[in-house]
């Protein structure tokens, strides 16, 4: 039956492929519920406790459109990933709301309410939960690796000894992470939430109706996923610092750091680049550089069950442009 289910998937990959339509909607699993965002929406929906779908529609206004320079190549990549960071802890926030957990509010809290009011106190908590996400990431999987790599010049001096075993370890502390993440009970919902994003995707991008049945038949790997493109970052980032350390060496490992913090903006800009490439392309050499990427979402992304792919569809349509093809990747 397993295996069925593989051969059904592999048949709807490849139908995908021969459509040769690449949407630029994408979306964010979140607590019971999936953020999706259009060419000019973002949509919210969020299914309730008593079973019910709550929806949060809002027309985008994209600073590129003010500011076009932030839409330049390489540019608009650290300004979209900033952006995504925002709006997607604002959505799953918003969606925590609906299953608060149990006590009042710490004095911290309620302090700030009462002295910013409930919105700014809102974006308050967003803002510092994007830069501690962010701090977060950048101390795990970029100087966490650098530090730990220190221990390699007990050994030897050689540069290049030292920039392998930052690089291992940057590729072990991710698989790690991610591993950990997948065994936690609270997780598993959110990540077969992601799972109905990524099938509703390929089922739009398949020219099929949106419908459960439809849906459920899609793969639940997509290569154009946040996990797939935080694996170009890391690889991208092993690359860059390599060929650098190599030309310049450091051996302070302070000022390795700073260096990876320097280099960090660039990563991500070429990251972006290689991820819109990759997505709008299809063929031999794309699937091999992209294969990596879907074997990791093997532990972020799980199999639905059919309320969260009503989730999915829902949150979708909403997004879609009234105009065919106006959303075209």
């Amino acid at each position: 039956m397993e295996e069925k289910e593989k051969q059904t998937q592999n048949t709807c990959a490849r139908a995908t492929c021969s459509k040769g339509f690449k949407t630029m909607c994408g979306g964010q699993a979140l607590i019971e519920g999936i953020m999706m965002r259009g060419p000019k929406k973002q949509a919210v929906v969020v299914r309730r406790p008593d079973g019910e779908l709550e929806i949060q529609e809002k027309e985008l206004k994209l600073i590129k459109e003010r500011h076009p320079v932030l839409g330049w190549p390489l540019i608009r990549g650290v300004v979209n990933f900033c952006d995504s960071m925002y709006n997607g802890v604002t959505a799953l926030m918003y969606s925590a709301e609906f299953f608060p957990e149990e006590g009042e509010p710490s004095k911290f809290e309620a302090w700030l309410e009462n002295k910013l009011g409930s919105e700014k106190a809102t974006g308050f908590f967003t803002t510092l939960a994007v830069i501690l996400g962010i701090g977060m990431s950048v101390g795990l999987f970029f100087l966490l690796p650098t530090l730990l790599g220190t221990a390699v010049t007990w050994v030897t001096d050689s540069m290049v000894a030292r920039n392998l075993a930052e690089s291992i370890l940057k590729i072990v502390i991710f698989i790690g992470y991610l591993a950990l993440c997948s065994r936690m009970k609270e997780m598993r919902r959110v990540f077969s939430y992601h799972g109905a994003e990524h099938k509703t995707i390929f089922c739009y991008e398949s020219g099929l109706p949106l419908t459960v049945e439809n849906v459920r038949k899609q793969p639940r790997h997509h290569p154009r996923c946040g996990t797939s493109f935080l694996f170009v970052v890391i690889f991208v980032s092993i690359l860059v610092s390599t060929v650098v350390f190599a030309i310049w060496p450091i051996h302070n490992v302070l000022l390795r750091m700073l260096a990876h913090l320097v280099m960090l903006p660039a990563i991500v800009g070429v990251s972006y680049e290689f991820n819109r490439w990759v997505g709008r392309h299809d063929g031999p050499i794309t699937r091999v550089l992209v294969a990596p990427g879907l074997w990791l979402q093997n532990f972020t992304t799980f199999e639905p069950d059919d309320s969260m792919i009503e989730v999915g569809i829902k949150a979708l349509e909403l997004v879609l442009p009234e105009e065919k093809g106006a959303d075209a990747w």
